[in-house]
């Protein structure tokens, strides 16, 4: 298997663990969105060290590379943070869909600071996309400040997920998966550490939001982001979260059936005209 098929191979099985996030999210309430953040970073960071730990394998980052870390650790907690949140303010099939515009932004990130761009003809593309955001957010007859406040989280999500995909891929030739893995997430955990402490929720620490958050941080995280990770060390990172777009299916199937929550004509079709747009950005 070459290694590009390969890394499509990986996305695929993340975008499997990665549709499992909004309802168990959902199911970490009335824990606060920086508690959450922190949590399943948290989880995430220790359970790839066990790993390492069991392969005797230690993590190590030069002294001279930290402050790029550090970077990419509040890149990762911004990016869930802005996901989490959104998920209080507006619907998941709106927060998903906005969230993956984000091939967009890895499309640009990866031209300007990878060098990795895309035919010119593609960005025609971008125009469907914002089209079918429109729809999905613009046309929505229950859309009032509040669902548009979780439409802008999403929107940050979606930069900031750009960003950690362009991040993972710049790295693939310097440092090991799981060093990587495990320091990203642990630094993020840090950064939303202080935030979190001063959103104590004491109520909120029920046996079924701690085996959410613990989920979040095992499988959308820990196996989820990491295969996503290992699929941009061979792939161009415009097609792997390109594929990842894919979890708006899986998210919004798992929310009909976990939740009833079940999506709008018009959230429906914004989601197939934005993922059309998208497609026609990257393929």
């Amino acid at each position: 298997m070459s290694e590009e098929r390969r890394g499509l191979l990986y996305v695929g099985l993340a975008v499997f663990f990665f549709s499992t996030s909004p309802v168990l999210t959902r199911w970490a309430t009335p824990l606060s969105p920086y508690e959450i953040a922190t949590g399943r970073l948290g989880v995430a960071a220790l359970g790839i060290l066990a790993l390492m730990a069991l392969r005797r394998e230690r993590p190590h980052v030069a002294r001279a590379d930290l402050p790029r870390f550090v970077l990419f650790g509040l890149i990762a907690a911004l990016h869930f943070l802005c996901y989490i949140a959104s998920l209080s303010f507006t619907t998941i099939a709106h927060s998903l869909s906005i969230v993956y515009t984000a091939p967009i932004f890895v499309t640009l990130f990866s031209a300007l600071l990878l060098k990795e761009p895309i035919p010119r003809r593609k960005w025609g593309g971008v125009l469907v996309t914002v089209i079918g955001v429109a729809i999905l957010a613009g046309f929505e007859p229950r859309l009032n400040r509040t669902m548009l406040w979780g439409d802008l989280l999403a929107l940050g999500s979606a930069i900031t997920f750009g960003l950690y995909s362009v991040a993972g891929r710049s790295q693939r030739e310097h440092y090991p998966l799981f060093t990587y893995a495990a320091t990203v997430y642990g630094l993020g955990a840090l950064w939303m550490l202080p935030v979190a402490a001063v959103n104590f929720t004491p109520a909120g620490y029920t046996l079924r939001p701690l085996l959410s958050v613990i989920g979040l941080g095992i499988l959308p995280l820990g196996f989820g982001h990491t295969l996503y990770n290992a699929a941009l060390r061979r792939t161009h990172a415009t097609k792997v979260n390109l594929i990842a777009t894919q979890e708006v299916t899986g998210g919004i199937l798992l929310g009909m059936l976990l939740l009833g929550e079940m999506p709008g004509l018009n959230e429906i079709v914004g989601v197939v005209v934005t993922l059309a747009g998208i497609a026609l950005v990257v393929l």
